[in-house]
């Protein structure tokens, strides 16, 4: 996946919310994504995805995480300690919330592999 093509989406205090995947040479049509990397939307026209950023915020990150859920090499619920282009950090959601020391788990940004989901309550 081609990620220098996607334009950042920030709201007015300069936080980015999210990226613009284009989905056409001349970016009439763009991919919504959060800052994780994830499609929250079908394609849509520039100006639509790029509200819908905004007003999604980026509150999900607050939300607890599973890595690799599904397999084998789940892990336990974890919290997003970190997100930038040099990856994504994670650790143990309750010693985090907690200020506890935690080992830190590492996952490559964007994270198009979905490796990530949002537990599910």
């Amino acid at each position: 996946m081609n990620i220098t093509t996607w334009v950042s989406v920030q709201r007015e205090d300069g936080e980015t919310v999210g990226y613009l995947d284009p989905a056409d040479p001349d970016y009439q049509r763009v991919t919504p994504r959060n800052v994780l990397g994830h499609a929250v939307a079908d394609d849509c026209d520039y100006l639509d995805g790029e509200q819908l950023l905004v007003e999604r915020g980026i509150s999900e990150l607050m939300n607890s995480w599973v890595l690799d859920a599904g397999s084998c090499d789940a892990t336990e619920l974890l919290s997003i300690v970190e997100v930038s282009p040099r990856g994504i950090v994670l650790a143990n959601a309750l010693r985090a919330k907690a200020l506890q020391p935690a080992a830190r788990i590492h996952v490559p940004w964007p994270d198009v592999e979905h490796r990530l989901a949002p537990v599910q309550r």
